[in-house]
Order: C-alpha cells, then sequence, then structure tokens
C-alpha cells in the first residue's frame, strides 16, 4: 500500500512552486531553483566539467564553462540529446554512451563509472552527479576535483544523512545510505558545503578544499 504521508500542505506548495519555476525556466537544468541560480554565478567560461546524467543540462553547461565531458546511459536519451547538441551547434561537449548493463555491485568496473579513467587528476573545477549508479561515480570522481573545485549531488537527500524536509530525506540516524556512500561521506567530511532544498528534492555543493 503506498504511503501518502508525505502529501502536507506544505509539499503540496513546494510542489507547485517546481511546476511554476520549470515552467519559467524551460531551459535550466532539473535541480534545485537555488542550485541553478548559485551555478549561474558560480561557472567560468574556462571552467572544465563533467556531468552523468544528460539532458538541458549539457547544453545549459556547455553555454557557460570551456569544455564538458557528459555521460549518459540511456540510449534513446543519449540520441534525443546529441541531436539538441548538433542543432545548437554546441563543440565543447564530448558526449558518451554507457548502458546500465551491470550488477550494481560491479558498477564501479562499468564504462559509465570508469569515464574518470579518461581525466587526468585534479582536472575538473565541477562535477555533476545526477544518473545512475551515484555513489560508484562519486567516489570516482573525488580525485578529478581540483583544490576549490566543486562536486554536486542532485537528490542528495536520498544518499546521505541531513535536516532536510524533503518525503525522501535520510535522517542522521539512518546514516549515509550503503557503504560507498559510507565512505563517500568520511572522504568529504572536512569539505565546505551548501545543501539547498525545493522541500520535493535537494541539490548539494561540495567544496574541495584548497586554493
Amino acid at each position: 500500500m503506498r504511503n501518502f504521508s508525505h502529501l502536507t500542505p506544505r509539499y503540496i506548495r513546494d510542489r507547485l512552486g517546481i511546476l511554476a519555476y520549470e515552467r519559467a525556466h524551460p531551459d535550466h537544468p532539473w535541480l534545485t531553483k537555488q542550485a541553478n541560480e548559485m551555478l549561474a554565478t558560480y561557472l567560468r567560461k574556462t571552467d572544465v566539467g563533467l556531468e552523468w546524467g544528460s539532458g538541458r543540462s549539457s547544453i545549459w553547461f556547455a553555454k557557460r564553462v570551456g569544455h564538458l565531458t557528459s555521460v549518459e546511459h540511456n540510449r534513446d536519451w543519449f540520441e534525443k540529446v546529441g541531436g539538441m547538441l548538433t542543432e545548437q551547434s554546441i563543440e565543447n561537449v564530448s558526449y558518451y554512451h554507457f548502458p546500465r548493463d551491470m550488477d550494481p555491485a560491479e558498477a564501479g568496473a562499468s564504462g559509465y563509472v570508469r569515464v574518470t579513467d579518461s581525466l587526468d587528476p585534479e582536472s575538473l573545477d565541477f562535477a555533476l552527479i545526477d544518473g545512475t549508479y551515484r555513489d560508484h561515480c562519486a567516489i570516482a570522481v573525488l580525485d578529478r576535483i581540483k583544490p576549490g573545485g566543486v562536486m554536486v549531488i542532485d537528490n542528495v537527500e536520498r544518499y546521505l544523512p541531513s535536516e532536510s524536509h524533503s518525503p525522501s530525506a535520510r535522517s542522521h540516524a539512518q546514516g549515509p545510505k550503503g557503504a560507498i556512500w559510507g565512505e563517500v561521506a568520511k572522504k568529504i567530511a572536512e569539505w565546505r558545503f551548501i545543501w539547498t532544498s525545493s522541500g520535493v528534492n535537494d541539490t548539494a555543493f561540495f567544496f574541495k578544499p584548497g586554493s
């Protein structure tokens, strides 16, 4: 039986707010409003970035940074977004398709995750984790982010504990979701972070220590 306990007046208000925001900003990434506002001022034309999970974010990022590596697991979506990049003559995106065809326990060895092997250590100004195998992606990308760079995790409330009021948020008593997220949490424990929430889902920024 489905649980509808999250359907509070606040949740309904927040959900309607998201719909209004997305309708007014059809080209923005599917992140929280505050996250998009932060990224709009944070990103620079010289930045190098990586995103797992493509879409309108791919085009939005490409127009703001020097180079973007984008990884997608869904073939149909990959072809659709690839067509959008071609139509808009966007040439600063390296776009890859790797299917989700492995046991989750072995996902760390997948081409989807191991795209990081093609990147130099400390070469990324930012990385967005918004696709599949998110725990493996997070652990794999940590040493590819520059000191002072940022890792952005969408729907972070599902994986790391917080004070969030989003319906799927994990409490501090629950802790991180699984061993790999537990390892990620330990490695970023000293990183500064900004946690944003729409009241429905959350996007967090984790800044790697350094200049």
